[in-house]
């Protein structure tokens, strides 16, 4: 059976989740629906697999699954096929690529991204509603910097780590954190892009949700350092929400899409 890698955007305010559950919908199960009105190969209860499991309302902009199918697709009518089933759902397929049959969206990726969006203004967002996380009070960007600083390189990351969290083992390597601010009517946004091979349950949020406390200086940057040492999920600041984070993109030893 031919194997086809997807690369997807979605919304995901409307969804528990990337995973497909029975009672609840999610992005898995929308576009496994759509893969089986299209391709008589892919029956019911068939699964296609993702570089990530996004929680419920999290976004992506380059989230990539991978399914077999039993007709070998032309990949760009694959994608338009898809997205014409995929209506009326804020899910879209960017691009079909064919495959070879070791490629793995999960176990194939090198190298994690995601953004986190931030925006300090006291008027309600209106065009990001739901796409931002909004707080009232401004932040310090240097002193964030300075506090992310400390987590970049391979360490534990229990404090950063969802008590859910069923990864092995709490030690990443975190590659990259970049903070960019930008101004927008009447406030500012900041944008906090992290890469890395792999991330634990809600570290992503949990580490921007304990730099917001650094930028709005009711932490000091050390402070940061100090409870990444202290192992104790305890000592992290608070998770921020989920509509603010976007899995932005998903690298691998060769680009599937070319």
């Amino acid at each position: 059976m031919p194997r086809f890698a997807l690369k997807i955007e979605y919304d995901g305010r409307p969804f528990a989740g990337w995973q497909a559950q029975a009672d609840q919908p999610s992005v898995q199960g929308a576009v496994e629906s759509a893969l089986a009105r299209l391709d008589p190969g892919f029956a019911a209860g068939a699964r296609i697999a993702a570089a990530g499991r996004t929680d419920a309302g999290v976004h992506a902009t380059a989230q990539v699954a991978h399914a077999d199918l039993a007709r070998d697709w032309d990949p760009f009518r694959l994608a338009e096929a898809l997205n014409f089933h995929l209506k009326p759902a804020p899910v879209a397929v960017l691009a079909a690529a064919r495959v070879p049959d070791d490629f793995h969206a999960r176990f194939s990726a090198t190298e994690r991204r995601y953004l986190f969006r931030l925006q300090v203004r006291r008027a309600p967002a209106t065009h990001d509603r739901g796409l931002v996380w909004q707080v009232l009070h401004p932040l310090d960007r240097d002193a964030m910097r300075q506090a992310a600083a400390h987590l970049v390189g391979r360490h534990d990351f229990t404090t950063f780590r969802s008590s859910i969290c069923q990864s092995a083992s709490p030690v990443k390597t975190l590659d990259q954190i970049t903070i960019e601010e930008t101004a927008i009517p009447h406030g500012r946004e900041y944008r906090f892009s992290l890469r890395a091979r792999s991330f634990l349950h809600n570290q992503v949020r949990s580490i921007v949700g304990t730099l917001e406390r650094v930028g709005a200086g009711s932490w000091s940057p050390d402070r940061v350092a100090q409870a990444l040492h202290a192992r104790d999920r305890a000592l992290c600041g608070p998770v921020c929400p989920p509509h603010g984070l976007y899995l932005c993109g998903v690298g691998y030893p060769q680009d599937p899409f070319g």
